[in-house]
Order: structure tokens, then C-alpha cells, then sequence
């Protein structure tokens, strides 16, 4: 029932690309559907992204099959994180492709989304480019949105918004950043040509009815809150080598480790490894690389990226790293 609510061509690609939704995505469509401010918490990993976005994205596809979408913004994304941007701008693209893909099959006429990151980052070509020709959804900063704001050239492009979604509130809030972002989200509302519905994630809020009155703001409308807790069901289970140990591991224990870590990443979507060195995370690349097959993992490179800037400004190296 939670996926009724949104075009057959949205719901096919959500159930062959995902499945299920998730509780969160569930009851923060069902807010976001009313006209709703949602506050969502929820641990990482159950959608909170997607709750927020397919809604926006469905309406998108509805108005850009009846008409050609004007090239003016109408989603507003805010990470406190630079990372998390770039992050969210790329995955924001396969459900966009997914669903374009969909309407094609179903013999839709193509609806064009597009999305643009703004943050201290982009180029000065790029934010030319974005002035003359709007993205859809805007993935920015807050420090990014307080530029547009007070810019006499940037600021119009923010007049159609008519969704914000605030990511990782909680890194914001009860500091200068959050009060900044607050002043920034009341003139936003008052630059919109219409009331700007308000999204707010994140997996660590407390308490949650104080993020959910600084998500609102001035606004006096409620704001509901979907709280799936912070902690995941979690499997827990500790791994030793067979070999013996010793201070200097020799090669047949490592090789009992690379091998017992290929079948745990073979097994899962998503593996994540931790080790102490620099040096480790390109040898256990490397090793991993072997096994599995494919290009050589972005970590090597940057590890050796950085440590040759390290050397330039005659640094020394962190001694922690994680792959």
C-alpha cells in the first residue's frame, strides 16, 4: 500500500530495483503525501535518502509527462558534509535512470530530470552554467545556500523550490552552523513563490521534537515525525585465523585472511574494512584486487595522492587509514 500512492512507472522500478520499501520510507511517504513537514529518523542503510527524494521525483515525472519540465529548480538538497553531496548527486542518478528507462519500455514520452551539486567546489564555469540553465534538484551545502541566497544573480533561481530536505540534521543543530542554516531555510521560504514543504534526516536525533521545531521553524504548521530508532538489528560475529599468531604474521595467515575476506565480500552487497596503515590499505587493495577481479580500488590512488601533497608540504603521514 505504502507504494500506491506513486506512478505504476515509479512503482515498477522501486520493486524490481529494490523490493520492499522500508518502515521509514513507508510511513515518511505517507507524511510527505499529505503536504506534511516529515522529520525521519532512522538507523543508516533503511532509506531515509529515498524516502525523502522519490516522492519529488515522482512528481517530477508526472508533470514531465504531461509537459516539458521547465529548467528551474525544484528540489533543494542540504548536506552538512561536502563528501555526502558528491555522494547523493550520484546516486541520485540511477533512480533517475531507472525510472526514465521504465516510461521508455512503457512508451512514455522520455521525462528529463536533472540534478547539479553546488558547493564551494564547482567550478565558476559550472555555476555559469547552472544560472542559465536550472537543474531540477540542486544538491548542495548550507554555507553554499547562504551564497545563493544573498546573491543578486543566484537568488532567483531558488524562487521555485518547493522541497528541502535537510540531510545528517543532527550535525547542525545546537551550533552556529544549525542557527546559520536556520536564518537560511526562513529566507529561502520567503524568496519561494509557494509554501516550501520540509524534509529533515538523519539516524541520530535527541531529542527529536527539538530537531523537529528547528526543522519547522517560523512555520506554524506541525511536523510529523517518523522515529525508527537509531540502532539495527545487528549479526555479530567474531572471525579468527586458523594458523597461530604471532608479532610478524607469515604469508600463509594472510593469505588465510584475504581468502576468508574475498568469500565475506562475495557474500555481501556492501563490505566495509578497517585497518591501521596506509601501507595496509594498499596492500589489502591489492591482495582483494587479485581475488576478486576488476580495476585496482580508487583507495590505492588516493592513498598515493595524498601522501605525495603530504610530501610536497613536507607533512607526515596520519597513521590511520580505512578502505
Amino acid at each position: 500500500m505504502s507504494l500506491s500512492g506513486f506512478h505504476p512507472v515509479v512503482q515498477r522500478w522501486f520493486t524490481s530495483a529494490l523490493g520492499e520499501p522500508t518502515p521509514a520510507q513507508a510511513r515518511g511517504w505517507a507524511a510527505i503525501r499529505d503536504g506534511r513537514h516529515t522529520l525521519i529518523a532512522a538507523p543508516t542503510g533503511s532509506g531515509k535518502t529515498l524516502a525523502a527524494f522519490l516522492s519529488a521525483l515522482d512528481d517530477l515525472l508526472r508533470a514531465g509527462l504531461d509537459q516539458a519540465l521547465p529548467d528551474e529548480v525544484r528540489v533543494l538538497y542540504i548536506s552538512p558534509l561536502k563528501a555526502l553531496s558528491a555522494d547523493i548527486h550520484k546516486n541520485l542518478a540511477e533512480p533517475r535512470r531507472g525510472i526514465r528507462q521504465m516510461a521508455e519500455a512503457a512508451g512514455l514520452a522520455e521525462p528529463r530530470i536533472t540534478a547539479a551539486v553546488r558547493t564551494g567546489d564547482t567550478t565558476q564555469h559550472e555555476r555559469a552554467a547552472m544560472l542559465r540553465t536550472p537543474p531540477h534538484i540542486l544538491v548542495t551545502t548550507p554555507e553554499s545556500l547562504y551564497l545563493l541566497l544573498t546573491s543578486e544573480r543566484s537568488r532567483p533561481m531558488l524562487r521555485t523550490v518547493r522541497t528541502v530536505i535537510v540531510d545528517e540534521i543532527h550535525a547542525v543543530i545546537g551550533g552556529r552552523r544549525g542557527a546559520h542554516l536556520a536564518l537560511s531555510l526562513e529566507r529561502l521560504q520567503e524568496v519561494a513563490e509557494r509554501s516550501v514543504l520540509r524534509l529533515g534526516l538523519s539516524a541520530t536525533q535527541k531529542p527529536i521534537e527539538d530537531v523537529a521545531r528547528f526543522l519547522v521553524g517560523t512555520d506554524a504548521s506541525d511536523c510529523a515525525i517518523v522515529n525508527e530508532g537509531d540502532r539495527r538489528a545487528m549479526d555479530l560475529g567474531i572471525e579468527m585465523p586458523c594458523s597461530a599468531r604471532d608479532a610478524v604474521m607469515s604469508h600463509e595467515v594472510w593469505e588465510e585472511y584475504y581468502d576468508r575476506l574475498t568469500r565475506l565480500i562475495e557474500a555481501h552487497r556492501t563490505t566495509l574494512i578497517f585497518v591501521n596503515t596506509r601501507r595496509m590499505v594498499e596492500r589489502m587493495a591489492r591482495h582483494l584486487t587479485d581475488r576478486l577481479g576488476g580495476p585496482s580500488p580508487p583507495t590505492t590512488g588516493a592513498c598515493r595522492r595524498r601522501s605525495a601533497w603530504m610530501r610536497r608540504r613536507g607533512s607526515k603521514p596520519a597513521g590511520s587509514r580505512r578502505s
